[in-house]
């Protein structure tokens, strides 16, 4: 009889616990046919047969702590020492590399992870691609499947994404690719501002202020081509908060025009978002976009700009502070406000000057 005894795993791991066995005594085995995988602190681990023969003994059963060069398989006689692969028994500074533990992630990447880890998420119905691995390289454990598992337990049925919640998702995948952002902030004064002002509108107005004096952010940019396109016309895309997902309408020309009219086509557009009727022709063309986010909470923000757009603006949750007002203490309303742009096209200077005037067209009395 000749015994297999557990190798040394690497890292100075003194024992590991068996997860699985893949074959049975009376079994015939060939050579670097997985004999069981066994998981350590850092990963599990799956172990080939050193040899072929058939199998007269097993030692442990699943769940048993092994130690390292303790037996693990008992080989009837005869069986035939051979050249394959046997884990453990490699060159100093060299690492296991055990095949068959990659499988497919989203955007090219893989996942890392041996055939019984693979197998323990397909009888829990759960995707690897979902898992973080914590394992050496990123490998995927049993442990990371079954704490996956159990989180999902404690969830809502997964259901997949449609209609306009689809489209933010998709929208939104495609903004993360493609965009380099960067955010500027800062805070309007509007103690000054009289009762009852519209704040929406005044920030409208003021974005349109901007946009004159800084016309670069008010701009398309073509990726594929490297061309960039400033737009004389300001036509402001405004989020919208509905029940089923995120909504931008178009709110055009708004430099050209008057209050009154400004807020009558803003309440259009926010019916017809909420109703979901809102024609397709008026969710396109934005060339910049206002986030008034702060009417539900907040007061900064990273917002994510959506190609070709260079830029979005967000105002925060309007707050009394205590600030320095003409060179004493005082407490006055502030309007945050949150700038991100583009930097593939839109420069630090630029942005900063463009939030520069849109404080100061805020700040005016009226």
């Amino acid at each position: 009889m000749r015994q297999f005894m557990l190798p040394d795993l690497g890292e100075g791991l003194e024992e590991a616990e068996i997860v699985t066995w893949y074959v049975n005594e009376g079994d015939h085995v060939v050579t670097d046919q997985p004999l069981l995988s066994v998981e350590t602190d850092k990963a599990v681990v799956e172990i080939p047969s050193p040899s072929s023969g058939r199998i007269a003994h097993l030692f442990g059963g699943k769940g048993d702590m092994v130690k390292v060069g303790t037996p693990l398989v008992e080989f009837a006689e005869g069986a035939e020492q051979d050249t394959g692969t046997i884990v453990g028994e490699l060159g100093r500074g060299e690492h296991p590399q055990p095949t068959g533990i990659h499988s497919a992630r989203p955007g090219g990447q893989e996942s890392r992870a041996f055939p019984a880890v693979r197998a323990l998420a397909r009888k829990l119905n759960v995707a690897l691609e979902l898992i973080e691995g914590t394992g050496p390289d990123g490998t995927i454990t049993r442990a990371d499947v079954e704490r996956a598992a159990k989180g999902m337990a404690q969830t809502g049925r997964a259901e997949p994404l449609r209609g306009m919640r689809r489209t933010m998702a998709q929208r939104m995948t495609a903004a993360h690719a493609q965009i380099v952002p960067a955010t500027v902030t800062d805070e309007a004064d509007i103690d000054d501002w009289p009762t009852g002002e519209d704040v929406t509108i005044r920030l409208v107005r003021a974005i349109a202020a901007a946009c004159k004096a800084q016309p670069t952010l008010n701009a398309w940019y073509d990726s594929r081509t490297g061309e960039r396109r400033l737009i004389a016309r300001i036509d402001l895309g405004i989020a919208v908060d509905t029940e089923g997902g995120l909504i931008v309408p178009v709110l055009r020309n708004v430099a050209e025009r008057s209050v009154s009219d400004l807020r009558a086509g803003l309440d259009r557009l926010r019916a017809d978002a909420i109703a979901r009727s809102i024609p397709p022709e008026e969710l396109r063309g934005a060339t910049i976009t206002l986030s008034n986010f702060g009417m539900i909470g907040g007061r900064f923000a990273n917002l994510i700009i959506v190609p070709p757009q260079a830029a979005i603006i967000g105002a925060g949750r309007i707050s009394q502070r205590a600030v320095a007002y003409r060179g004493q203490p005082a407490v006055r309303r502030m309007l945050p406000l949150s700038l991100t742009f583009d930097h593939r096209i839109v420069t630090g200077g630029e942005a900063a000057r463009f939030l520069v005037a849109l404080k100061s067209d805020l700040e005016l009395m009226s």
